[in-house]
C-alpha cells in the first residue's frame, strides 16, 4: 500500500512540474481537454454485466506512448506538442476507495484516439470505455425473486430487497438492513449454489458495490476448502452522515485474499455489520454488488 501511495505522489509530482514548466517556457502550448468518463454496454459479452454504473473519477494519460500523468476528471491540460498525436487515456478508480491510491482498472477498455495538436487551440475529448469481452461477472442487483446472499444463524438482522422510491436509484430493487438495538448484528454470504470459483496466481479480482449506508459495512471473502472454511475481511465501507446518505461505488481488490489463499476449491462473498455506536437506528443499502475478474 506504501509503494503504491509513493508511486501515485511521484506521478503527481512529475506531472505537476511538467505542466508548470509548460506554462512557464512555452507561452503558446496545445491544450486539450479531457471530460468524464462514459461507460458503455459491450455486445460482445454473453453474461449478463449488469447496471452500468462507475465512479472512473480519473484517467492515466499517455501522449505517444508516453506518461503524462493521473488527473482527476474533467481536466484541461497544456501539452508541448504540436501536429499529429496518439493519445491513449485509461479508466481509473480509488483502489479500496483510498483516494491516494489510483489504478487504472484492469477490465475495461483504454480509449484511444489521433488528434492534431495545434498551439494555443484546444481539443476536447469525451472519453468512453466498456468492459472486455473476456470479463466474467457474479451480479447480485436484487432484480430477481430470491436473494443471492443468506443470513448466517449467528445474524440477528437480514438482507432484504426494497424499493422506496426516495432511494432506489437502480432497477427496479436494491438490498437493504435495517440494523436496531434489537437486531444489532448482520452477517452473510451467497449461498451454495453460487458458489465462486475465481483465478489465483495473481489474477486481477475486484468486488464492485454501490452503496448509501449510515452504518459501516465490511467486506470479506470467505475461501472453502475441504479442511477449512475462514473469512477473511477485507475492506470496511464507513458510515455516512445519518442525515443524508448519498449513492456511492466503490472498488474492492481481492486479489490479495485470493491468490493467498491457493488450498481453497472456491469462494463466497461475505458482508458483515454492527451497530455502530449510538444506540441509533441504521440502515445499510447495497446496489449492483459484483465481482468480476478473466
Amino acid at each position: 500500500m506504501r509503494f503504491r501511495f509513493m508511486k501515485s505522489l511521484v506521478v503527481f509530482i512529475l506531472g505537476f512540474f511538467l505542466f508548470s514548466g509548460c506554462i512557464k517556457n512555452n507561452e503558446n502550448p496545445s491544450w486539450i481537454e479531457i471530460n468524464t468518463w462514459k461507460l458503455n454496454f459491450n455486445p460482445d459479452i454473453v453474461d449478463d454485466q449488469g447496471e452500468l454504473t462507475h465512479n472512473f473519477t480519473d484517467a492515466w494519460i499517455y501522449a505517444d506512448g508516453q506518461l503524462v500523468g493521473v488527473f482527476e476528471l474533467p481536466v484541461k491540460l497544456p501539452i508541448l506538442k504540436e501536429g499529429a498525436t496518439h493519445f491513449k487515456i485509461l479508466p481509473a478508480i480509488h483502489n479500496n476507495g483510498i483516494s491516494a491510491t489510483k489504478k487504472a482498472y484492469p477490465f475495461v477498455e483504454a480509449y484511444e484516439l489521433d488528434v492534431n495538436l495545434v498551439r494555443d487551440e484546444k481539443i476536447v475529448i469525451n472519453p468512453e470505455t466498456k468492459y472486455y469481452s473476456n470479463v466474467k461477472f457474479w451480479i447480485e442487483d436484487f432484480e430477481d425473486a430470491s436473494i443471492k446472499f443468506v443470513p448466517d444463524p449467528t445474524s440477528t438482522a437480514i438482507l432484504m430487497a426494497e424499493n422506496d422510491p426516495t432511494i432506489l436509484k437502480y432497477g427496479l430493487q436494491y438490498g437493504a438492513v435495517h440494523l436496531t438495538t434489537e437486531n444489532s448484528t448482520f452477517y452473510a454470504y451467497n449461498s451454495d449454489s453460487d458458489n465462486l470459483l475465481l483465478p489465483k496466481q495473481g489474477a486481477q479480482v475486484y468486488l464492485e458495490v454501490d452503496y448509501r449506508s449510515s452504518n459501516s459495512l465490511v467486506t470479506g471473502v470467505i475461501e472453502v476448502s475441504p479442511a477449512t472454511i475462514k473469512n477473511h475481511p477485507n475492506v470496511q465501507m464507513n458510515a455516512q452522515d445519518i442525515s443524508g446518505p448519498i449513492w456511492k461505488k466503490i472498488y474492492i481488490d481481492m486479489q490479495e485474499i485470493v491468490t493467498g489463499t491457493p488450498n481453497a476449491e472456491y469462494y463466497k462473498i461475505s458482508l458483515s455489520a454492527l451497530l455502530d455506536d449510538g444506540g441509533i437506528n441504521r440502515d445499510i443499502i447495497v446496489d449492483n454488488i459484483k465481482v468480476i475478474y478473466f
